[in-house]
């Protein structure tokens, strides 16, 4: 069987997605996927999404930060945005979203928006609401545990 001429194959763009969780929130790639065709489903509907065809490429997530990269045809971008910034949930378990940048090619979105997620987070006791606490710091932003769960807090706001 033959290819198709280069002018009759689908056109992709890449999104670079970045992800941030709590830290104890273990979302894997198949509840990633999941959400994102759920999210697209209901957002633009089953044949929006069929002709959409959003395809988690790739997916990494540890230590409540991670990244991913979805493979959505050429006219759909704005649809694939807006139906992945719907995300607010993996799994039961809350999830921050953003879209770093698109790219035309996988290697040009990895080179250029991925590789972010690396910043480093350390466990610290922290002083919170007239209390000692165990909090996960990165950079500037604190996950405090309390009783209820995690409380996401601002360098500023602990001692």
């Amino acid at each position: 069987m033959k290819h198709l001429p280069k002018h009759l194959r689908p056109r992709w763009r890449y999104l670079a997605i970045g992800i941030e969780t709590w830290p104890d929130a273990d979302p894997d790639r198949r509840a990633f996927q999941r959400a994102l065709w759920y999210a697209a489903g209901n957002l633009i509907g089953d044949a929006g999404s069929a002709d959409a065809d959003l395809t988690l490429l790739s997916f990494d997530h540890a230590d409540g930060r991670g990244e991913a990269v979805v493979r959505v045809r050429h006219g759909h971008v704005d649809d694939a945005r807006a139906a992945i910034t719907c995300i607010s949930e993996v799994d039961d378990a809350a999830v921050g979203i953003v879209v770093r940048g698109i790219s035309g090619t996988v290697r040009a979105c990895e080179e250029r928006y991925m590789g972010r997620a690396g910043a480093t987070s350390t466990q610290r006791d922290v002083a919170f609401e007239n209390a000692e606490r165990s909090a996960v710091v990165r950079e500037d932003a604190c996950d405090v545990r309390t009783e209820s769960g995690y409380v996401g807090a601002a360098t500023f706001d602990i001692e």
